[in-house]
């Protein structure tokens, strides 16, 4: 099949080689991938609205060669949007891809990216990240039933706070839950997430916040805070994962999350689920929560002798 033109809104993308398999569980197309990615329009957009965006491009599939692109790649249309952010530890800058519209999630698929990982932070406030993220990631012998009984855990922390949060899948083996919030520094928001992460600990014999001991058990459910440091990303609501099954990182309710499995979300299943609820995280921003408790908790905790948040290592997925 030659390359074929789609329509989005009032824009229009070529899309080049749209036969190419990406994914060969079920051997679904780019072109499959276009047509997931329009079937979650207003989620994915909501998703990633004016923030920095960091693109996981398989040129041949995901069974090829992976890129992770901080730039616009080149050749853009002028109707693609992006925003400069500095990396201080290379002294360097770049222009990420900054969503506003559909046409422009198509246009970065069209240019082979299959994952989406936006910056917790927009584009009008960078340095102040508006959202707080709990990523529940398991170790390499842990299970979804441990997922399962660590997010209740969560949930009934959340609503002790008053915090209202909404989960997500991973797309692998884990577990999100965002928070909004009123921008803060990314130094207090990662104070405020390993001061969660650690009363969540505390409920939990599931649960580490010591990520980086070698000892460390392998079936212990790691409550990562430094997914809020500068520049760490995950992937987005409704972003599909660089897997041959196309698993999604799927918005889910609660009380889904003990009667699900993280394989029940992928490009083929997601469309019709969304066409039938809609975006579950479509109420984020009316939802904003106060961490000032957190943060007095981040000062109790430091009063009592604890270690302030490790120094995270590296640009997290």
């Amino acid at each position: 099949m030659g390359a074929v033109e789609v329509e989005v809104d009032d824009k229009v993308v070529r899309i080049s080689n749209p036969d190419r398999v990406y994914f060969p569980a079920r051997g679904e197309t780019k072109l499959d991938l276009v047509e997931y990615y329009l079937s979650v329009g207003d989620g994915i957009v909501n998703a990633l609205r004016e923030r920095p965006c960091m693109l996981h491009r398989f040129p041949t599939g995901v069974t090829g060669a992976k890129i992770h692109q901080k730039r616009l790649p080149r050749g853009a249309p002028p109707w693609m949007e992006t925003v400069r952010v500095h990396f201080p530890r290379w002294d360097r800058t770049a222009d990420e891809l900054c969503v506003t519209e559909l046409a422009q999630v198509v246009w970065a698929v069209q240019m082979s990216t299959v994952e989406f990982h936006p910056w917790n932070s927009r584009r009008a406030h960078v340095e102040m990240p508006d959202e707080w993220r709990i990523d529940l990631d398991p170790g390499p012998t842990s299970d979804w039933a441990t997922v399962r009984r660590v997010t209740r855990v969560v949930h009934e922390v959340l609503d002790e706070l008053g915090a209202t949060g909404f989960p997500k899948t991973s797309g692998g083996k884990g577990l999100h839950v965002y928070v909004r919030i009123p921008p803060h520094p990314f130094a207090d928001v990662r104070r405020a997430a390993l001061a969660f992460a650690r009363e969540v600990e505390r409920r939990s014999p599931d649960v580490t916040t010591a990520w980086w001991r070698k000892d460390r058990d392998p079936a212990a459910l790691f409550v990562d805070y430094n997914q809020n440091a500068r520049d760490h990303t995950v992937a987005a609501a409704y972003s599909v994962r660089g897997n041959a099954e196309a698993t999604v990182s799927t918005p889910v309710h609660w009380a889904e999350v003990d009667d699900c499995e993280p394989g029940d979300f992928t490009i083929a299943t997601v469309p019709a689920r969304y066409a039938d609820l809609g975006d579950l995280h479509a109420g984020i921003d009316d939802a904003v929560f106060d961490p000032a408790p957190l943060l007095e908790w981040a000062d109790r905790d430091h009063a009592a002798g604890a270690a302030p948040p490790a120094e995270p290592d590296g640009t997290a997925d």
